[in-house]
């Protein structure tokens, strides 16, 4: 091997060694999802900003279990602003990042689930949390009357307000770390919506709302880069836990209806939010208050930077 024949090759590592460092021709990214346009979002990582592409061939799971063999697929619905994710693909000549699969985490997962619909579970959490400390907070009270002969408890009392006040700080973090994500969805414009309504105990769509939401659909179809919102909702008739299930339910029927019959991508909408009897739309205490609150709300969202605004 002569030496011109070596100063080749050793220029071809060189250059492969600055196409890596550019990025050129990598394989993987990671990083937060930081706004999501129909097939396209922009995953803050490292090394900046980097456009990824999504298709019907690109698949998004959970590694889960011992060495993250036990792998749980997800639809694109999950993939929303304040997830974090592994991508691995392609770069076409745009510059963009074809993805073939993004692995999320399934605890960052149901965090960001949870800011869709409207951090009702940890605002729960803190108020479950703010009246147990109430209720240790009286009992420490009437042990100091016999503090002489039950020093023992109270010092246990005082060992759980210590702790309840350090899950009350995390649950504060938490939800202002949640609430900091979910108005990164003022980044878009509503160019159009619907508030479809329901019977009471029934996710079951009317005739009328069907009509209402194939016009949403078509509207949709006229738009560059848009984004289907969709959550739920219920009046305060029975249980949280119930409610919440319904407003679940809603919001999927509504889904269903859109992607069957309105032949709307799977890929174009968010993760639906399940509000149970939170945010409700009128008064529980009529009954047409209560009908006013059963309803699922569609919003068709395009990102500014897209629609100019």
């Amino acid at each position: 091997m002569n030496w011109k024949s070596i100063a080749v090759r050793l220029g071809g590592v060189i250059l492969v060694g600055v196409m890596v460092a550019f990025g050129a021709g990598s394989d993987e990214v990671s990083g937060m999802i930081m706004a999501r346009s129909g097939d396209t979002m922009v995953v803050n990582t490292s090394n900046g900003k980097v456009t990824v592409v999504l298709n019907e061939a690109t698949r998004v799971k959970d590694d889960k279990g011992l060495f993250g063999l036990d792998k749980q697929e997800f639809a694109d619905t999950v993939l929303i602003p304040g997830l974090k994710v592994r991508v691995e693909g392609s770069s076409d000549s745009e510059g963009k990042f074809i993805a073939k699969t993004i692995t999320v985490d399934g605890d960052d997962l149901e965090t960001s689930q949870m800011v869709e619909a409207g951090l009702h579970p940890t605002a729960n959490q803190v108020a479950e949390n703010v009246v147990a400390i109430e209720n240790h907070q009286r009992a420490l009270a009437a042990h100091e009357e016999k503090i002489s002969t039950n020093k023992q408890d109270i010092a246990a009392h005082q060992q759980a307000i210590a702790e309840h006040t350090q899950k009350i700080e995390q649950n504060m973090t938490a939800t202002q770390e949640n609430t900091e994500r979910f108005n990164q969805l003022g980044d878009y414009d509503v160019k159009a919506q619907a508030t479809v309504r329901f019977k009471v105990n029934s996710s079951t769509i009317s005739t009328e709302d069907e009509e209402q939401l194939k016009k949403l659909a078509e509207t949709a179809a006229g738009l560059s880069g848009y984004i289907v919102e969709v959550k739920g909702f219920a009046d305060a008739t029975g249980t949280a836990a119930m409610n919440e299930k319904l407003s679940e339910d809603r919001a999927k029927a509504v889904i269903g209806y859109l992607m069957r019959e309105c032949n709307l991508p799977v890929w174009r909408i968010v993760a639906p939010g399940a509000m149970g009897e939170f945010q409700p739309a009128a008064t529980n205490e009529t009954a047409a208050g209560r009908a006013e609150n059963r309803r699922v709300e569609v919003k068709i969202l395009v990102n500014k930077g897209i629609s100019g605004g």
